[in-house]
């Protein structure tokens, strides 16, 4: 097997898979589980200061979106920071790290923003021997509306300020978890990075509502009649972690900035798609709340196999290989031309193509009285929308029009634009026109 040995801002374990900070890292028995099962590290559920208790709903804390087959898609969440005793989850991290040396233990932190909160914080958790620490700045419910969460994250001021602090006071690995609720996520990562954060970690979770009771009219979960906005969390919002990871990797303000992918990653293959865009490793949670602890299993035994297969000597060699081939609408090359092509030995003449072209496409598809489906290309544009609504996988693939042939679309030889300076999608020539 492929050596999946991880060391991330010099936080080391077995291999690139940590748990989030969540319901699944709360306490020591559910650590030692995951541990058992073959993490290579967790995220301490977020601690806050001592003072007046947090306190929990004590009634149902998540929604939920299924596919057609009921197959869990995402988790809508509206539970806080841990509302256990500060004391009694330090003891317990000193005791799990002490146990498993050889994993990854961070703590997740959320304190009120100003500077003796944190120095506070810091002391208290110095002696754990956790081996960092990530800055939640993105928790959407709850702790945002008490001036915490979010509600610093979504301040890239706040972000570098409470940076410098931590910095200053902690010997650990500074992590900042980043908030997905703003406009431009390489904002705060730059902060951080100004900061001095060792690393960042995105995406928390998503403000969301997703449901509402029809007949209590309600939002769902609902507590005694009532509902509240949560986080939004799951495999659903696996494109928009995705993108924000390669924004922040491509970006040259923060390009090397250490990066802990978050955010919809259920197999081994989120995972290492998370890590080409730039992820140096990778956390989960609700993979784990839908199907267990010794899910992560798969997801070592796919990595593995697939690093082998490409012959790489580890996950290093595959961190940031998708970042250089991300780029602008406006930097697309013009000149490349596709058609669908139908298999007519796969088609089992369901008509989807048919449909989807027809009604909301470009009616490129024809239908003949026997329902044979072909492709007409001279009205084919390539969109991909019926390779995407097929059930069977590979019936529709696209080909490639080589340099010099016609298409017959635009009547136009593919590779007509001969350089850069007259394609259309070069800002300068359409600034000549």
């Amino acid at each position: 097997m492929a050596n999946l040995q991880s060391n991330f801002v010099g936080i080391k374990s077995p291999n690139p898979f940590w748990l989030a900070s969540a319901p699944p890292t709360d306490k020591k028995v559910n650590v030692e589980r995951a541990f058992e099962a073959g993490w290579g590290g967790v995220v301490w559920k977020t601690l806050g200061s001592e003072g007046p208790p947090v306190v929990n709903v004590n009634g149902p804390r998540y929604g939920a979106i299924w596919g057609a087959d009921r197959r869990l898609l995402g988790l809508n969440n509206i539970e806080l920071i841990t509302d256990r005793p500060l004391q009694v989850n330090l003891q317990e991290i000193k005791e799990v790290k002490r146990k498993w040396k050889d994993r990854a233990l961070v703590i997740s932190l959320m304190v009120p923003c100003d500077e003796e909160s944190w120095k506070d914080i810091l002391h208290r958790i110095e002696d754990t021997e956790a081996d960092g620490v990530e800055l939640n700045f993105g928790c959407p419910h709850g702790m945002a509306e008490r001036g915490m969460g979010s509600a610093v994250g979504q301040v890239p001021e706040y972000i570098e300020m409470v940076t410098r602090w931590v910095k200053q006071y902690s010997r650990m690995p500074c992590i900042v978890k980043l908030t997905p609720n703003i406009t431009d996520v390489r904002k705060p990562a730059e902060a951080a990075k100004r900061g001095g954060a060792d690393a960042v970690s995105l995406i928390n979770t998503i403000n969301s509502i997703t449901s509402v009771n029809l007949d209590s009219f309600s939002p769902e979960p609902m507590i005694d009649g009532k509902g509240t906005h949560g986080g939004y969390c799951g495999p659903a919002v696996k494109p928009i972690a995705m993108n924000m990871v390669a924004e922040i990797a491509r970006s040259p303000a923060t390009a090397g900035l250490p990066i802990s992918g978050i955010g919809g990653i259920t197999t081994w293959r989120d995972a290492a798609e998370f890590m080409a865009l730039g992820a140096g490793n990778v956390q989960v949670c609700t993979a784990a709340m839908t199907y267990g602890f010794k899910i992560v299993q798969e997801m070592i035994s796919g990595l593995s196999q697939y690093i082998d297969d490409k012959g790489f000597a580890g996950t290093a060699d595959l961190v940031g290989r998708a970042v250089p081939n991300v780029t602008d609408w406006q930097y697309l090359n013009l000149n490349y031309v596709t058609k669908a092509v139908i298999n007519q030995d796969d088609c089992i003449k369901c008509g989807r193509c048919f449909a989807a072209c027809e009604d909301t496409s470009h009616q490129a598809i024809a239908m003949s009285e026997d329902r044979t489906f072909t492709v007409k290309d001279d009205e084919c544009v390539a969109c991909n929308l019926c390779v995407n609504v097929c059930p069977v996988d590979n019936c529709i693939t696209m080909k490639t029009l080589p340099k010099g042939a016609l298409d017959e679309r635009t009547g136009r030889t593919v590779g007509d634009y001969a350089n850069w300076t007259t394609h259309p999608n070069n800002p300068s020539a359409r600034a000549a026109e």
